[in-house]
């Protein structure tokens, strides 16, 4: 996958997988916690 200059390989098989998923759950946990921090 292609973005402007930069490429990004993604992983195949179990690590790429475990990657997404950690990279996926950290995200939505840091977004909560910007999200309690902006209404609070």
């Amino acid at each position: 996958m292609r973005i402007g200059n930069t490429e990004i390989r993604v992983l195949g098989g179990w690590a790429g997988c475990l990657t997404m998923i950690l990279v996926s759950v950290l995200l939505s946990v840091l977004l909560t916690v910007l999200l309690n921090i902006l209404l609070r």
